[in-house]
């Protein structure tokens, strides 16, 4: 019988193998050192994020630490959907989520937490110094304070703002049961935003060093114009399906 750890390497591992018959890593500009340790992540801003990891693993660094560092990159930039400069909830609050897993399958999560820059760190931080996986909402902010984050003000991008201040004008306020089980979102986050993009963007890294070790990482702010509190998977799947419970 597979163990958790085998399983997931396993599952990994193969969808590893199938992206890479889509994607050169020749497109980044990054050649794998003696080692052969690898990089990938999601969407346009993972080559920015790539890049941030190279930086560790091309140095003979510990994959945990690239991914960790890798999608800080993109907590740094101001961009629709990741980082305290995102699209916000329907309220205007930017509430964030993240996920990170270590090689050895350890997981730490955080979810609905505000005013953070870094959320990927902090779960990690909930990985290696707590008895949970997962923290959210107001517990996670105090458990980041108490570590050391900072509480910075929250700043939107001038598209996220634009784009939020545009929604209030049509926005309505009447939640259809269940419309995440069907097709759109529903007034409260639409599928679309206004530039066209869908509603659904995070960042999702997962790395080998050249030990072979193996990490994953992933942080969001989750779906734009959101109701308050909604929650999506991004930080749940490294948490419940792969971690001790």
């Amino acid at each position: 019988m597979l163990n958790r750890r085998k399983f997931l390497q396993s599952s990994l591992l193969t969808s590893i193998a199938a992206g890479i018959g889509k994607f050169s890593l020749a497109e980044t500009g990054i050649q794998p050192v003696l080692g052969k340790p690898l990089v990938i992540s999601t969407w346009d801003a993972g080559l920015a994020a790539n890049k941030g990891a190279w930086e560790i693993l091309g140095k003979g660094g510990r994959a945990l630490d690239a991914v960790e560092a890798g999608v800080m990159v993109t907590e740094n930039e101001l961009s629709c959907c990741v980082g305290l400069g995102a699209n916000p909830d329907r309220d205007g609050f930017v509430t964030l989520d993240a996920c990170i897993m270590d090689e050895f399958a350890n997981c730490g999560s955080v979810a609905f937490l505000e005013r953070i820059k870094h959320p990927i760190s902090v779960a990690r931080r909930v990985m290696e110094k707590t008895p949970h996986v997962m923290l959210v909402g107001s517990g996670a902010q105090q458990f980041a304070v108490a570590e050391g984050f900072p509480l910075e003000e929250q700043k939107l991008s001038d598209d996220a703002k634009r784009a939020y201040d545009n929604w209030l004008k049509k926005s309505e306020y009447k939640p259809v049961v269940n419309i995440e089980n069907s097709k759109g979102h529903g007034p409260f986050a639409p599928q679309y935003l206004e530039n066209g993009e869908l509603n659904h963007d995070t960042i999702g890294m997962v790395a080998f060093d050249a030990k072979g070790n193996l990490s994953g990482s992933c942080t969001t702010s989750g779906m734009g114009f959101k109701m308050r509190g909604r929650l999506g998977d991004s930080p749940i799947i490294g948490a419940g399906l792969f971690c001790r419970q």
